[in-house]
This record gives C-alpha cells, structure tokens and sequence, in this order.
C-alpha cells in the first residue's frame, strides 16, 4: 500500500530539500531512511533520481526534519539527513549549511515559533546533528516570511529576501574539537602522489584542505574537469579516507568509506583569475582565496555553506593550508571565497585562547524559496 507524508519542497541557498514535520513521520527513527530513500529516488543506478524528488546530485537529494526544541534556548530542533544519490544510504553525520536558511522561515510559516506580524523575526535553531544553535534572522511581512528581496546569491539566478544566519561557537561540530589532530597542518602518504601537507578543520561541518598545487591541479579548475580527472579524484579519496581517521571520524579506513559526507575536502590557491560556470570572470583582486569543494564524493557547483564557514573559519588559523595561501590584509568581517559559482563573502570571529583557537561565530546571508506542498509518497 502506498503511504504519503505532508511536506515542503524548499531552496534553501544553493540547496533544494523535502522537509518534513517530525511529527508526522514515524516515533522510530529507524523508520526514516527506508522513508526518504523512496521519497527521493535512491538508489539509483543511472545517478539521476528520475523515480524520486533527487536531482541526481548531492546539494539536490536532501531532507530535513523540524519539530520541537530539545534543548534550551532554541526554538525548534532542525535534523538534516543527505540522501546518497547512488548507492541506499542516509547520512546524518552533519549538517547543511544552505538549507539551515530555509529552517527559521519554515519554522514561523508553519506556526512553529511565536514571530511579529511584520518586522524581523530571530528564530534560535537547535541542529541535531552537530548539537550547535543557529541564529536565524529574517523578515516577516503579514504573519509570513518574505521571500522577494534584492539580495544575489552565488549560483542561484534571480535575487530574494536576506536570512542572515549566524553559527554560534561552530568549532567541534562533528568531532568536538576546532582543530581535531591538534595541529594547524600535517602530511599524509597518497598513493601515486606522495607526501602532501592538509589541514584539519572543523567548525560547522569537518573539512579538509589541501593545496591545489601539490596534487598537480591549478585551483581553477570547473567540477566537471575536476571529476574527470581520475588521478586527482582518487587522491582526494585517499585523502579524506586518511582525514577522517586522523580526525577521530572514523576508527579506521574501512569504517571511514561507510561515511560519506564528512569530511569535506576543499582544494585551495591563492587569489587568481578564474571563470565562473556563468561565464563571469573574477579577477584576482575580487577575492582572498579559491576554493574547490568536493561534498559526498562530487565536485560541488557552488560551496556547501557549512565548508565555506570552516574555509572562512581555517583562513584564520595561522599555519594552516587555507591561511598560508590566503590574501594577505584579509578583513575577518567580510572573507571572500572564490568558487565555481560566483564569490561569497563570510564573516568570521576567531581568536587564540588560552587553550588553543577557538571560533566564537560565523554569518553569512542566504535566500530561500518554498516551492511546493503537498505529499510525497513513500
């Protein structure tokens, strides 16, 4: 027998989600996976979703799940889950930075929260998976969060209205820890490539960076000439295998290949002449370092806005890969990230303590859009 489920279809950022309502899925969370697989078309061989929601790509097959707080001082509980496009498996080892912008509208739509009739509302979001709040700010307009605005997002056509999202002490999300391994840098052994030196960072969600130049790669390159190259993709395989395990991730390499959304490998370079997907250019003085970000597997498009947060956040820590070949004279208030897609532009605050670094927050904007609701059948 068929079964259906009320959801929202929602952008959030360069991101695209079913979200449901925690209460109207199942009290056994051990039920969920087998819902969302079928919701979203997983697996599939051919990599399209074409018998589900899924775009046959990672920032395009999601699921995100909202109820009631469970902690103190948030307003609601938000859980995401990355539905793997290929192969049957959920992932809930992190979050989604670009979807954490559609949370606090879905929230105050829904009746969730409490929020003025119009004016700005401030939603506090518990995310479940990495047990850190999100301020979420955003303005309401009627009873209902406004959606036009003029705010121009990277890899999103069209403008919207500006959530302002700020990560609240983003350090340790999935590990615990800022700097995992305790050092700013370190080397690892790749197969076919030799010795390079990586960073483990971890605020928002865990990432890895490595230079562009030592796997032989410019740090321009698009996703798909990235995803042809073999060699280098085999590299970062490796090269998030080993991370994950030196990061505490996982116990051992076997165990790390189970989880696939972090870590996050960024490939960086210091600022130089690159071409969007769009066909804009972006000179070298329009931005403080470039990114190229594989998330679960795939050359992303854009940035996930959890890797851009730890890439704003790891520019910051002296010794790194990411502040080593950073702009020099950065403003903290406003990083710029070459990418794919466009620039995007983070603030991030980060400090030396007595114990160590330490990232007290980091905002950045995003718009969103509901675009459907309805049921999905599962």
């Amino acid at each position: 027998m068929r079964r259906r489920y009320p959801a929202a279809f929602i952008r959030g950022g360069t991101s695209k989600a079913l979200v449901f309502h925690a209460r109207d899925l199942p009290a056994d969370r051990a039920e969920w996976d087998e819902i969302f697989l079928k919701a979203m078309g997983t697996p599939d061989r051919y990599g399209r979703q074409l018998n589900g929601m899924g775009g046959g790509i990672s920032s395009l097959s999601k699921v995100c799940v909202v109820g009631p707080p469970s902690v103190p001082g948030a307003d609601v509980d938000y859980t995401f889950a990355q539905v793997q496009v290929r192969e049957a498996a959920v992932d809930y080892s992190g979050n989604c930075g670009n979807m954490s912008s559609a949370i606090g509208p879905f929230a105050v739509d829904e009746r969730l929260v409490d929020a003025p009739h119009s004016g700005e509302a401030c939603v506090r979001i518990h995310n479940t998976n990495t047990r850190k709040i999100i301020v979420s700010r955003f303005e309401v307009r009627d009873g209902q969060s406004v959606e036009m605005g003029s705010l121009a997002i990277p890899g999103v056509d069209g403008t919207g209205a500006p959530v302002r999202l700020d990560f609240l002490s983003p350090g340790g999300a999935s590990t615990g820890k800022l700097l995992p391994s305790a050092k700013a840098a370190q080397e690892f052994e790749l197969p076919g490539v030799g010795r390079v030196t990586a960073s483990l960072v971890d605020a928002a969600n865990a990432c890895v960076f490595v230079a562009a130049a030592d796997l032989g790669l410019t740090g321009s390159e698009s996703p798909e000439e990235l995803e042809s190259n073999a060699a280098a993709m085999n590299a970062l395989a490796q090269l998030r295998l080993q991370g994950s395990v030196a990061m505490g991730i996982a116990p051992d390499i076997e165990a790390a290949a189970s989880i696939r959304m972090i870590p996050l490998i960024a490939i960086v370079s210091a600022p130089q002449r690159t071409t969007t997907l769009g066909g804009e250019v972006i000179e070298a003085g329009d931005a403080d370092l470039v990114v190229r970000m594989l998330s679960n597997g795939q050359p992303h498009r854009a940035l996930p806005l959890t890797g851009s947060l730890c890439t704003a956040v790891a520019m910051q820590i002296e010794g790194s890969v990411a502040a080593r070949l950073a702009r020099a004279g950065r403003d903290p208030s406003a990083l710029r990230i070459a990418m794919p897609s466009g620039v995007l532009t983070v603030a991030a605050e980060v400090g030396q303590a007595r114990e160590g670094w330490h990232a007290a927050h980091g905002s950045f904007y995003r718009t969103t859009r509901r675009l459907f609701d309805g049921h999905v059948y599962a």
